[in-house]
């Protein structure tokens, strides 16, 4: 057994005004530092891992919603004391339509996607890689056009 296992997937949060994905892009990579969940923080220590994908989720904004895609790029380290810590995380893509917490709610194909449930405000998610693919499948698309006047 060679101990190898696939990409996980994860959802990221983040107050854009703090740091952003536009921050992400311009940076090239960041440590994910801060994370003060005791859950969130067993994510990024025990199970992610360089490789895995995830969702970059702005938080406290006007509207909330994934704004792009970055990549675990180095594992965990420690982040002050207490046993907290970080990854680094690289930036993949941004998405030409952010995608607001309405919108996915709409899209369909969702159905028991953590971010979408009733209270579900954990920073650092799991997420399916059927949930991962559908979400950037509809970043992907062109952003709507404004109507010709």
């Amino acid at each position: 057994m060679s101990g190898k296992r696939g990409v996980r997937y994860w959802l990221m949060k983040t107050e854009p005004d703090e740091f952003s994905i536009d921050d992400l892009a311009r940076d090239g990579r960041t440590w994910w530092e801060g994370v003060r969940n005791y859950q969130a923080r067993n994510f990024m220590r025990d199970e992610m891992t360089p490789g895995d994908l995830a969702l970059i989720h702005h938080s406290s904004a006007r509207p909330p919603g994934v704004a792009g895609v970055g990549r675990i790029s180095r594992p965990a380290r420690p982040d002050g004391d207490g046993g907290w810590v970080a990854v680094e995380v690289e930036f993949v893509e941004k998405f030409p339509t952010f995608l607001s917490m309405d919108a996915l709610r709409e899209a369909g194909g969702l159905d028991g996607l953590m971010l979408l449930r009733r209270g579900a405000r954990l920073s650092i998610q799991p997420v399916s890689a059927e949930h991962f693919a559908r979400i950037r499948s509809l970043g992907r698309r062109a952003a709507p056009r404004e109507p010709a006047t």
